[in-house]
């Protein structure tokens, strides 16, 4: 793809080139994000103003805004200097006062000259009983009222630029807009009544009624649908790019698969089977699998990773799974080893704790072959690493890990199939926008036999009575984690927290049975206080959220997390989650500060009532927006400009799958839809996308 076409030069260009705009106004629009005129078109009114011409203010409720048509009598101006100048005038049924600060000389006295007809248009306010207009908004005379708008506009600010320039400016950009070939599949359009692309923008502008504020009014969800399958066809791109390469056919005949299963005490999910017949089919396809399974906290995404594995060996080669830590590599490790001992394959662990003749003599079983499943850290990635033949690699917690290290693991083997998990339940569109460009499976199913976990809400001020259950629940031999509160965004406050409450705590319960991890922790300690905890020497551990994903101690009953109001919905949720891995029922203890906000009070309540992390997080969204949801550990998530993830999930898979499809039918984007699907790129600038994609 070449430089952007000519069509889009004049929306490209300086902000400056509109009317009325300098130097200095383009400075201050940049908060705004404004660069090119093209942004002010996707920088749409958030409100409006109804403007119409009223006979009188007479029976209004102030203050409001009103618009009349006035005759203008006497002037008094002020007796002191920066005072306020005042206009008497008339309407249909009574006067009311224009008034001006810092009035300059006779001005007023030419521009509103007595016995004058004008139409004034502005704020309407009481004061001492007598009803006034303050600096009018509009004043022209009675042959420009047209010049008003009936319903103006309200645009998004920054400092320096009024709604004047704002409204003008965007008047002048709208006449730049071209005639564009139509991108949107031409089915769905007519299907949901979208005008074209120039008459949606001059509609989103030019508004006549609060109803066109809308999303739902069908010039916004245009440019909405505008932007998502822009975004989608990027990542349609990015997949299909990424099946292009060559794939290997990964066929096992399912022989230790069964042997697994067969010896598994329990039988998995009908969400299990359905995952590792998907994850069957793409290995077994010359594309390279590039697939996401999302599964809640406890809902068996291990084996159906252990399955995906088992696979590769089935074909002759090897597999890899990828941990962010040490201690859930190992602990990957230990709950895979009875299974694979089972089945007869070799299973080994590699962190950086691996050192010397050890190390080595791992690596050459590695090269052998003989190691054909690894467990490991990111210390995989290493240089002297090197697999006998690597085709499958499962990557826990996708989002500790950057797209950069997932094609340094495809380096590893040739044509590597790639398995990610997350244990994150996110809203469908935002897992849309975000894993666009693979294929989900979904575990939406607890195992048989996983203990449902009661959430109780209780005030801070019962401290001493949660702490005194907590004696009788160590005296009958079970677990407990206590995690401390988010101390405003610093570690160094947050290490204080925890290391108050591990001593009060240590005080209550008494030595050697409160164990602490924190943040700043050397990695060897941290690993050691866990250990001690998993091992059932400590009782209680108290912690900042370092409490890593998928930590698991069964002996665990009891979750305390104190000013529970200060964390995220899915992080409560995960955290929770920690608990009720054995078969002893198991409480969570939300310990909030009162007094609760009502939608702090509603956000603690969804996880009282539900265990279901996806029913939370797209109650999550809804309360709190999708900056808030997906943090900075998952910025993948772009910024739309019209497009709301929170309320338009559904145009955001319509907008997948047609981009899908549009790919499917026309790979290169050469047909006349093709070509105009092209001109969106542009012009919503994902040309470096393209570029990243031809070079992928």
């Amino acid at each position: 793809m070449s430089g952007r076409p000519e069509l889009l030069f004049p929306l490209f260009g300086e902000l400056q080139s509109l009317e009325g705009i300098g130097p200095k106004t383009a400075a201050n629009m940049h908060p705004l994000g404004l660069a090119a005129p093209r942004d002010l078109l996707f920088t749409l009114p958030h409100s409006g103003i109804d403007r119409r011409i009223k006979t009188t203010i007479k029976d209004a409720v102030l203050p409001a805004t009103l618009t009349v048509v006035v005759t203008v009598g006497k002037h008094t101006p002020s007796r002191t200097k920066g005072g306020a100048y005042r206009i008497h005038v008339e309407d249909g049924a009574t006067s009311f006062q224009l008034v001006f600060f810092h009035a300059r000389g006779d001005y007023w006295q030419k521009a509103l000259p007595e016995g004058s007809r004008r139409v004034v248009s502005g704020k309407v306010e009481a004061f001492d009983g007598f009803a006034q207009m303050v600096h009018p908004d509009h004043i022209v005379a009675e042959s420009d009222a047209a010049k008003i708008p009936e319903f103006e506009p309200v645009y998004p600010l920054s400092a320096g630029v009024t709604q004047k320039q704002m409204f003008k400016a965007a008047r002048n950009c709208l006449a730049l807009v071209p005639e564009f070939p139509e991108w949107i599949d031409h089915a769905q359009k007519a299907h949901a009544h979208w005008p074209d692309f120039a008459v949606a923008a001059r509609a989103a502008h030019q508004p006549s009624t609060q109803a066109d504020l809308s999303a739902t009014a069908p010039a916004r969800e245009r440019l909405a649908y505008d932007e998502l399958f822009a975004h989608q066809l990027t990542l349609a791109l990015a997949r299909s790019r990424a099946r292009r390469k060559p794939g290997r056919a990964t066929q096992g005949d399912g022989h230790l698969q069964s042997k697994v299963m067969a010896a598994l005490p329990y039988k998995p999910t009908s969400a299990q089977s359905r995952a590792i017949s998907e994850i069957n089919d793409d290995l077994a396809a010359l594309t390279r699998m590039n697939r996401l399974l999302q599964g809640d906290v406890g809902a068996g995404k291990t084996l159906v990773a252990f399955m995906a594995l088992l696979r590769a060996v089935e074909a002759g080669g090897q597999g890899v799974m990828m941990a962010p830590t040490e201690i859930l590599a190992r602990q990957h490790f230990e709950s895979l080893l009875p299974l694979a001992e089972h089945a007869g394959v070799g299973l080994d662990v590699l962190t950086g704790r691996d050192k010397g003749a050890a190390r080595r003599a791992k690596l050459l079983a590695l090269q052998e072959g003989d190691i054909q499943i690894l467990v490991g850290t990111h210390a995989v990635f290493q240089a002297d690493v090197a697999f006998g033949d690597l085709r499958l690699a499962v990557i826990d917690e996708q989002h500790r890990f950057g797209v950069r290290q997932r094609l340094e693991l495809g380096r590893k083997g040739e044509a590597v199939d790639v398995l990610v998990m997350t244990a994150t339940p996110i809203p469908r569109s935002l897992s849309l926008a975000q894993y666009g460009d693979m294929d989900v499976s979904v575990l939406d199913e607890k195992p048989a036999g996983r203990q449902p976990i009661k959430t109780a809400l209780i005030s801070t001020r019962r401290m001493e009575e949660v702490v005194a259950r907590l004696q009788s629940v160590i005296a009958s031999g079970s677990q407990c984690y206590w995690v401390c509160p988010l101390v405003e965004e610093s570690e160094v406050l947050d290490l204080t927290a925890a290391e108050d409450r591990f001593k009060h705590l240590r005080a209550a319960l008494g030595e050697g049975i409160v164990g602490l991890v924190h943040g700043q922790m050397p990695p060897a300690q941290k690993d050691a206080a866990m250990a001690r905890f998993q091992a059932g020497e400590t009782k209680v551990l108290v912690a900042t959220t370092v409490i890593e994903v998928g930590v698991n101690v069964p002996n665990a009953t009891i979750m305390v997390i104190e000013r529970a109001e200060t964390f995220g919905l899915a992080q409560l949720h995960q955290m929770r989650g920690r608990v009720g891995r054995g078969t002893a029922a198991s409480t969570c203890l939300l310990l909030y500060q009162a007094p609760l906000s009502e939608n702090g009070r509603k956000r603690l309540e969804v996880l009282r009532e539900t265990e279901d992390g996806f029913v939370i997080a797209e109650t999550d969204l809804r309360m709190r927006g999708a900056g808030d949801v997906i943090g900075t550990a998952q910025s993948g998530v772009p910024k739309f400009k019209v497009a709301d993830l929170e309320t338009q999930a559904a145009l955001m898979a319509i907008a997948q799958s047609d981009a899908r499809r549009l790919l499917a039918d026309d790979p290169d984007l050469q047909s006349d839809r093709g070509q105009a699907a092209r001109l969106l790129l542009w012009l919503m600038r994902q040309e470096d996308s393209i570029r990243l994609i031809s070079v992928g």
